[in-house]
């Protein structure tokens, strides 16, 4: 017998861990100015952060370094409970009437055809107005002496509220004009109404069900995923509203009874930082603020692991 038939036998070294390689290489390379942005304008000043909330800083001056006697300031600072306060209540309030609202359109658009083409337009373009001009828009409508909405309610015999001053309806107010960007939920909801199999609603018609119970035991589920990416993204939003309240209530300066009604956890932390120069007590406030939006978006997705159908998954 040859020696060559004894040799063992040797796999021919493949040019495909070479072409994988080569294809992280160029996935990084293409990827590369994102992870540089992102190292450089997200990383980097959320570490810097951190470290300027352990100190004593006013731009002016260098940090000093005081420990974790800003957090200690804020747990007793009453603005800071106020604050929250307001900023969960809004939460609450806008929240759910924008997913609402949001899928009563998405319905709409989903039955309206080929005219769903021109509304799905219409209803994204509120999406591209200005903050700010929203916030102006907002003293417009809901002025309590001339403002549209109280007009509206006085045709049919309704008398308004003060909206922008009295300090209960400052919150429903802003909550409601929330509802000026719900474009670009709708345009995910109406997507994910579009990928529903109709022969679930075909087996549901044979079973004699009317549209609210297709909707209910059909629609929504197929369409809870996508409803929950709304519904935590509508949230963490609301946590970071600012812009349309400081300009409606801060920004002109003025010091109504509804500015403490309007006083949310953003604002609080950019007077600190930008007006006062408290940068390392508003560090330690956008501190906490992240961590309560990474407690609630935890809460939230564990609560959906019991309400979101994925297809596929075992139950």
């Amino acid at each position: 017998m040859s020696t060559a038939a004894l040799t063992p036998f040797r796999r021919v070294p493949s040019s495909r861990g070479g072409a994988e390689r080569r294809d992280r290489r160029a996935a990084l390379l293409f990827i590369s100015p994102w992870i540089v942005g992102f190292l450089l304008f997200t990383a980097y000043p959320v570490l810097y952060t951190g470290y300027l909330s352990l100190t004593d800083y006013d731009v002016i001056n260098d940090p000093a370094f005081v420990g974790t006697a800003n957090f200690e300031e804020l747990l007793q600072d009453p603005k800071v409970s106020l604050a929250l306060r307001n900023t969960f209540v809004f939460v609450l309030l806008s929240v759910p009437a924008q997913a609402v609202v949001s899928l009563g359109l998405a319905l709409l658009l989903n039955a309206a055809g080929r005219a769903s083409g021109f509304f799905r337009t219409a209803f994204f373009l509120p999406k591209m107005t200005p903050p700010v001009a929203i916030g102006i828009l907002l003293l417009l409508l809901f002025n309590g002496q001339s403002g549209l909405i109280n007009e509206a309610l006085g045709l049919v015999g309704i008398d308004g509220p003060s909206w922008t001053t009295d300090p209960t309806w400052v919150k429903p107010g802003l909550a409601m004009m929330s509802l000026w960007t719900v474009g670009g939920s709708v345009i995910i909801l109406l997507a994910a109404l579009r990928n529903v199999p109709e022969e679930l609603y075909d087996a549901a018609l044979c079973d004699g069900a009317g549209w609210w119970r297709r909707t209910w035991h059909v629609t929504l589920p197929m369409i809870s995923g996508a409803l929950f990416f709304v519904v935590i993204v509508d949230t963490i939003a609301g946590f970071q509203s600012f812009t349309e309240a400081y300009t409606a209530f801060f920004g002109s300066g003025n010091t109504t009874y509804g500015n403490d009604a309007a006083l949310f956890y953003s604002i609080y932390l950019f007077q600190q930082a930008f007006e006062f120069l408290h940068m390392g007590y508003a560090a330690a406030l956008a501190w906490v603020l992240f961590l309560i939006i990474m407690v609630v978006t935890f809460v939230q997705i564990r609560v959906s692991k019991r309400l979101v159908y994925l297809e596929g998954e075992q139950r």
